[in-house]
């Protein structure tokens, strides 16, 4: 009995060694299998990338600003007696906006005329008389005096009912108005808004590393990104003479022709400031790179070899340097090298080192200019 339990455990262990070296070596061979295995290629188009001159400027957003822009108001207290304007229209400098009830100034206009005249037939009569050494000097002197009193109490009346005649200040456009008919107005109380819209500012702020390159009389331009504001260009007037201590910009003032009035105040405008002369940089599609928050990367395509030591066609990861977007392309400052082939759609499921398939039959936008047909 002891001798057949004996033999049944050899059996068994016999039996177990096999399996296990049978298992082995299938483990091994899926080991050696799943080494050697390479992914299917993926599908990508590509690029060369090429050598472009560009202009050298900075893009910047904007505010558009009146040249001369107000809220009229009232000088004096009165009540509106006449509104001369419609809200919205274009008024000349000097033209009539609102009159206020002047009809107690008037009056006391009419008074003080009466006083004036007075004064004047007063100071006639005492001049003969100091002629002829009736009457002392002092007393001449009196009456002249009460008569350019009495002359300037008539432009005092005068002025205080021209003040009541509220007219633009200058040409413009004006806003809604903000007064009614008969309604009772305080000093300072506003009226309508007047904005001149032709020329008109652009306030913008750059980067104080890039002071240096602006120059009062550089081209600057409004990039048109829709039908209500079109391209225009204008000229840089100021740049401020202190830098933002939070922010490490500094402020400039451009000026734009703006005959159309497309242009209005308050507007927010994507703005492109010239940097002097053209450089060269290498144009790719901005659907090239891939956009991280440790670095932007595109895939450079280039011969490899697999872990076999066989030749395939994939893709090297490369960081790169940006610079300016212009259309559909994006400027490369380093990281690739004129003429290289760069994948420039399905690079979200590319890694490096990954097999790649070229199709070009079908390509991103690679247009400087470009003009989508729902724009």
């Amino acid at each position: 009995m002891r001798k057949r339990m004996l033999q049944m455990l050899a059996v068994m262990a016999v039996f177990v060694s096999a399996i296990g070296v049978v298992k082995f070596l299938q483990i091994r061979a899926a080991m050696a299998q799943g080494a050697s295995f390479r992914p299917p290629p993926e599908a990508v188009t590509t690029s060369a990338a090429r050598a472009e001159l560009w202009p050298r400027e900075i893009h910047a957003i904007g505010t558009v600003a009146a040249v001369h822009g107000v809220t009229v108001s009232a000088d004096l207290p009165g009540v509106v007696e006449t509104i001369a304007f419609d809200s919205g229209r274009r008024v000349g400098e000097g033209d009539v906006l609102v009159r206020l009830d002047t009809s107690q100034e008037r009056a006391q206009l009419a008074a003080a005329e009466a006083q004036r005249d007075l004064s004047r037939l007063d100071l006639d009569r005492y001049r003969r008389l100091l002629e002829k050494g009736v009457v002392a000097q002092a007393e001449f002197d009196r009456i002249a005096a009460e008569a350019k009193t009495t002359e300037a109490r008539v432009g005092e009346i005068r002025a205080t009912i021209e003040r009541k005649t509220i007219r633009a200040p200058f040409a413009g456009v004006l806003g809604i108005r903000e007064v009614d008919l008969g309604q009772y107005l305080d000093g300072g109380a506003p009226v309508v808004p007047l904005q001149s819209m032709d020329p008109v500012y652009v306030n913008f702020a750059v980067p104080q590393e890039e002071l240096g390159q602006l120059r009062v009389g550089a081209e600057v331009h409004v990039v048109a990104d829709s039908d209500t504001v079109a391209t225009a260009a204008g000229k840089i007037t100021a740049i401020n003479s202190v830098v933002d201590e939070a922010t490490r910009n500094v402020q400039v003032q451009a000026v734009f022709r703006n005959p159309g009035g497309r242009l209005r105040p308050g507007m927010f405008v994507e703005l492109g400031a010239a940097l002097g002369k053209p450089g060269s940089v290498l144009a790719l599609p901005a659907s090239a790179v891939s956009y991280a928050p440790y670095g932007n990367s595109v895939f450079v395509v280039s011969d490899l070899r697999g872990p076999d030591g066989k030749p395939y066609r994939g893709v090297q990861q490369r960081f790169v340097k940006l610079g300016s977007a212009r259309g559909d392309q994006v400027a490369v400052v380093s990281g690739i090298k004129a003429g290289e082939v760069v994948v420039t759609s399905g690079v979200f499921k590319l890694r490096n080192g990954a097999a790649v398939y070229i199709n070009n039959s079908i390509r991103p936008g690679n247009s400087p200019a470009p003009k989508p047909e729902d724009s």
